[in-house]
């Protein structure tokens, strides 16, 4: 094994798609165990705000999974490769089965001397599904154990933490309109935090994860109806949250997907689903009976799924009516020890003769 002969800091470790929502958590744990990682992406300018790593530890360099030069210049001395390119909806040249069925065994094939190689897929890939998302995400897992079948492949529900597409975007709906159409409203997710993930990444680099399909989830199975009230009690907004039947949400998906394309993408993200996200927001997202049984989970590699409310409310203070100033109302007043006219208690901190004047609720002798 390559760990036992060489240091971390003696290998390099590739990651296409490094300077992402999920490539940015991952791209940190690397440089923290000391890994040097190249951070292959369209545009390197978006990977140079980095403030991670040693000098000369964390580079950026140039590569499209869509042209197999600049796949073979990535890898070319890579003892990890790492896969985390994905797309949620088509627009211009980016298409489903070039970057996610093609692309993996694309870089698998340029990267078949590195010592490992981590996929990232999603819950919910399907060679059999309507959704064409989720078709070339199965289509990409194949392909690529094609070529390594030594590949481990991560399958993750929606991710969340700053920065996320998800619960960023709920908050976003809330606070633009008094009623929320909600398509897919009982589905059921399992929304995983983006660290959890990059966690799980980061050992299989370690080598401390064993070939195989992994399905990544949090402690918690919520609907979307469920995900969309905790957002809305967050950011302390009421809102009238409307379901709407799957085959009006296929309907407006694609009316919504049309005008995306003829405004060139200038319609808000927030608003728009197209009908291939509708189709998936009909199947639930959570992890398998089997991956459970046969420990493919997160705490079957002994990781402890993070809460939505230990991250969620940090990064969604934002979207109350006043920010972050709204946690002044929460905060009981309190006079400090110094001031005080007595001993709160055994503990506390007494010490009025060190202050510049009278303890509160006393007059000065003066």
């Amino acid at each position: 094994m390559i760990g036992a002969l060489r240091t971390p800091e003696q290998q390099i470790v590739t990651v296409f798609g490094g300077s992402g929502f999920l490539g940015r958590y991952v791209v940190s744990l690397l440089a923290k165990r000391g890994y040097r990682v190249l951070v292959a992406t369209r545009q390197p300018n978006r990977a140079s705000f980095f403030p991670m790593g040693k000098v000369g530890q964390v580079h950026a360099i140039q590569a499209n999974v869509r042209y197999p030069d600049s796949i073979a210049h990535a890898v070319a001395r890579a003892d990890h490769v790492i896969n985390l390119v994905g797309i949620l909806q088509e627009g211009g040249r980016q298409r489903f089965d070039p970057i996610q069925a093609e692309a993996p065994a694309l870089i698998a094939e340029a990267a078949k001397n590195a010592v490992s190689f981590i996929h990232v897929s999603a819950i919910g890939a399907d060679a059999d599904s309507e959704s064409a998302y989720a078709r070339s995400k199965a289509a990409g897992e194949a392909n690529l154990l094609k070529i390594r079948q030594d590949a481990v492949i991560l399958r993750p529900s929606i991710m969340f933490g700053p920065g996320d597409n998800s619960f960023n975007r709920f908050a976003s709906l809330a606070r633009m309109f008094p009623v929320l159409p909600l398509p897919g409203c009982d589905t059921r997710f399992q929304p995983v935090y983006v660290g959890d993930v990059a966690e799980t990444i980061a050992r299989a680099v370690d080598g401390a994860v064993k070939p195989g399909i992994y399905e990544l989830g949090g402690p918690e199975v919520r609907t979307m109806r469920q995900m969309m009230e905790f957002v809305c009690e967050v950011t302390e907004r009421k809102r009238l949250i409307m379901p709407v039947p799957n085959t009006v949400a296929r309907f407006q998906g694609t009316i919504m997907g049309g005008l995306d394309k003829l405004t060139l993408g200038l319609l808000p993200r927030e608003i728009v689903t197209t009908r291939d996200q509708a189709i998936l927001l009909e199947k639930d997202n959570v992890v398998s009976e089997a991956a459970i049984a046969e420990g493919r989970t997160l705490q079957g590699l002994g990781i402890t799924p993070t809460t939505i409310e230990a991250i969620v409310p940090s990064y969604l203070i934002r979207f109350r009516k006043t920010g972050q100033f709204d946690l002044k109302r929460n905060t009981a007043p309190t006079t400090p020890d110094l001031l005080a006219a007595k001993s709160g208690d055994a503990t506390s901190d007494f010490h009025p003769e060190r202050a510049s004047g009278p303890a509160v609720g006393q007059t000065s002798s003066h």
